[in-house]
């Protein structure tokens, strides 16, 4: 059972005329929301550091894979050996510090010894395999983050602070709606060069954050109900005092 060829027939199985009626009607259209829904619930699992929930869902977005190359397989279009070697063929091809003659010192060198290569199989611009699909915070800062392998960054995080600094000035002198639109996307592309110099992950901790308001006004709900009051009549004031409470029981 631990045969990737098992999970492959498996796949082709549900995908058969006596298979699954759920499975056979599922077009790459259908199903590439679970495609994404798959790769978040891996990322949740990364997240909150737990391995056995990483290694279900990694099996989880290994079927989703499978399953669109058994698609593909039956157009015609192309199997999953043929995902396998596309793959390994690049792995190889741009490593030939590790497979073959060249030579790489760190981890910078690498990432300019794969850009160049990248530009040898005619990929075009930096920015042109980023899927425009990706959500805009973790766009924007896979966006920095290439352009940074060719030296167009910041020489420090102190510059990109002060840029913030500027495009807040800004926001707050927007007077029209579509200049505010403008202006306040201008700061979270700053903001998210801010986290890619400090290494955070932006998209990891806006989830976090997110969780914490969860439980913290999931917990106000329930101390309003264990004192039978309703949490609406509060003032912002009472309501402000009931989130303190909740900050200071939830304290990480």
């Amino acid at each position: 059972m631990d045969s990737f060829d098992t999970l492959v027939d498996i796949i082709a199985r549900l995908r058969s005329p006596d298979g699954c009626p759920w499975d056979r009607e599922q077009t790459h259209s259908s199903i590439k929301g679970n495609l994404l829904e798959e790769a978040y619930e891996a990322l949740e699992a990364i997240d909150e550091g737990d391995m056995a929930k990483l290694r279900e869902e990694l099996g989880d977005l290994l079927m989703q894979i499978v399953l669109h190359a058994q698609m593909a397989s039956e157009d015609r279009d192309f199997e999953i050996g043929d995902v396998i070697r596309g793959i390994t063929t690049k792995l190889i091809h741009r490593h030939p510090h590790v497979f073959g003659d060249a030579s790489a010192k760190d981890a910078r060198e690498v990432i300019a010894n794969w850009e160049e290569l990248k530009r040898e199989e005619g990929k075009g611009s930096l920015l042109s395999s980023l899927p425009k699909e990706m959500p805009a915070l973790a766009y924007s800062q896979a966006m920095q983050r290439r352009v940074a392998r060719v030296g167009f960054d910041w020489e420090d995080v102190a510059g990109v602070i002060e840029k913030l600094a500027e495009e807040v000035a800004e926001f707050r002198e927007a007077t029209e709606h579509q200049q505010r639109v403008r202006e306040f996307g201008d700061l979270l592309f700053t903001l998210a060069n801010i986290a890619r110099r400090l290494d955070i992950d932006l998209e990891a901790a806006l989830r976090r954050a997110n969780e914490r308001f969860y439980r913290r006004f999931s917990y106000m709900e329930e101390l309003c109900q264990k004192r039978g009051i309703s949490l609406a009549s509060l003032s912002l004031e009472e309501q402000d005092a009931l989130w303190e409470e909740a900050k200071l029981e939830l304290e990480e």
